[in-house]
């Protein structure tokens, strides 16, 4: 039967009195738009399960970080920001380089005093190798050795040279700092420094939306045992009512309201039994790998919520920690650190370029290769030295890039004072809603026991024939929303403990899982 219907049923039930012919027949039609199926316990979203487990919350947890999908993703992007620190350090290393060329020309010339023509072939055979080096003081260093052979028609013999030479540059503005230079390395060491900082901040969301889940699969079950033992205790007063009704001790109309009962509570049932599903996939999601064989497999909770063992610290201590611990505040000063060597490299680029260049080389002249080493004779040098500027007029570019950068720091120092607000209004949010739920723990027990009390009056005063089955309902109704209320504070209060470890950046500490990112990270400007 639709909701709606069975609803409508319920309440109209309730409003009509307790005895009377007229009530007698009102009823009757009512009565028998209950379908008897209605009462059947029918299990529409438990399917046959291929397997079934039983998981304790660390055991899902340490799946969950073995197997879950996100999480790889989230590893490789450490990864991914190691290659650019790597690709930043090959820019100075050493790098050798060669080069070999061939060449041959021909020409004529024409002698007029004689009437004939001259051919003249030359071949060249050329060959340089070296190596050259960029050094973080902007200094740039080559040592390169150079051989030529030069052969012509005219001449029976070859010409050999050779070249040892040595070139230095060094940058005495523009670039002729360490810390300008290095500016590139160090930002891609900080964003690989970051990025484990964003892991962490992944594993502990990972590990509170899991423990999350898995409280929820805690409650499903709880709440279907509890609407089980309810609907138990439904037919059992349904048919006691109807028994005394055949004894004529009762009026027919006091099964209406037994009826609607059983027909609330079976609702209830269906309603937590889909919950459950709905609990389980999500927490399957979290821990599977990739096959997905959990999707078939009935996962069972065995962990209880223990709540002596999570008690409330002071609110201010949660604070502290976020302040010195929260994986996003963490990375966000990581970015200012960034941005600020963005600042330095882009001042750097406001000085105009003037660099001092050396080069030295020796050189040596013979008819073959080996000589041009052993003989002196016809040796020679050459050194050059000088000065190189440089110096874009206006300089827009780089006056744009650097009001750029400075504006950016400004706005991410901004981000970061914004983002520590919001995270210790984050923490005390969910301080207070941890307090309170606590609070509640002990009121909703003492709800319960009045509730179980007052029952056993009902049912007592309903047997002695003083009391009605509407009564007994409603004592039924309410000792099961108040054991219900009881058991979604139990799991509540378990589930907000873990989102104010969580909140407080301690998650994992907690845990005992150790990972990258636990210091708190100082700015240094």
């Amino acid at each position: 039967m639709p909701r709606k219907t069975l609803t409508f049923l319920v309440a109209l039930a309730l409003t009509l009195p307790a005895q009377g012919a007229d009530a007698q027949d009102a009823t009757e039609g009512l009565r028998l738009s209950l379908p008897a199926e209605a009462l059947l316990d029918t299990r529409p979203f438990e399917r046959e399960a291929v397997a079934e487990e039983t998981l304790s919350l660390e055991e899902a947890v340490a799946r969950a970080l073995e197997n879950n999908r996100g999480l790889r993703a989230e590893r490789l992007q450490t990864a991914i920001q190691g290659t650019f620190e790597a690709q930043e350090r090959a820019v100075f290393d050493p790098e050798l380089f060669a080069e070999l060329e061939i060449s041959r020309d021909q020409s004529v010339r024409q002698l007029e005093q004689i009437g004939e023509t001259d051919t003249v072939t030359t071949t060249r055979r050329f060959g340089e190798a070296g190596i050259t080096q960029a050094l973080p003081t902007g200094t740039d260093l080559t040592v390169s050795l150079r051989s030529s052979r030069a052969s012509s028609s005219r001449v029976d013999t070859s010409q050999f040279t050779t070249r040892a030479g040595l070139s230095l540059t060094q940058a005495l503005l523009r670039g002729g700092r360490i810390e300008s230079n290095l500016v590139r390395l160090r930002q891609a060491s900080l964003d690989v420094e970051a990025s484990e900082y964003e892991v962490r901040g992944f594993v502990e969301q990972l590990i509170t939306d899991v423990e999350g889940r898995y409280w929820d699969l805690v409650l499903a079950d709880a709440q279907i045992a509890i609407f089980e033992e309810a609907l138990a205790v439904a037919r059992a007063q349904l048919d006691q009512t109807e028994r005394r009704i055949r004894a004529g001790d009762r009026p027919e109309t006091e099964a209406v309201s037994a009826r609607a009962e059983v027909a609330l509570r079976r609702q209830g049932l269906i309603d937590a039994r889909a919950d459950r599903a709905r609990a389980q996939d999500a927490l399957a999601r979290l821990l599977q790998a990739d096959n997905g064989g959990l999707w078939d497999t009935r996962l069972e909770a065995r962990s209880e919520p223990e709540l002596e063992r999570y008690a409330l610290e002071p609110l201010d201590a949660y604070v502290a920690l976020a302040r010195d611990h929260r994986a996003d505040l963490n990375e966000t000063r990581l970015r200012v650190q960034r941005n600020q060597l963005e600042v330095v490299r882009t001042r750097n680029g406001l000085l105009p370029r003037l660099d001092f260049f050396v080069t030295l080389g020796q050189s040596g002249y013979a008819d073959s290769f080996s000589r041009t080493w052993r003989d002196r004779q016809g040796d020679g040098y050459d050194l050059a030295a000088g000065l190189r500027f440089e110096m874009p007029i206006g300089n827009r570019a780089a006056e744009a890039e650097h009001t750029r950068a400075r504006l950016t720091r400004q706005q991410i120092q901004e981000t970061l004072a914004n983002l520590e607000q919001l995270a210790i209004e984050d923490v005390r949010a969910t301080w207070f809603d941890a307090a309170r739920v606590r609070e509640q723990i002990q009121a909703q027990k003492e709800t319960v026991e009045l509730q179980e009390e007052l029952l056993r009056v009902e049912q007592t005063r309903f047997r002695v024939g003083a009391g009605t089955a509407l009564a007994v309902a409603q004592a039924q109704r309410d000792l099961l929303e108040s054991r219900l209320n009881l058991t979604e504070t139990v799991v509540r209060f378990r589930q907000l403990s873990t989102e104010l470890l969580n909140a407080s950046g301690t998650l994992l500490l907690h845990r005992g899982i150790d990972a990258p990112g636990a210091e708190r990270v100082e700015i240094r400007l």
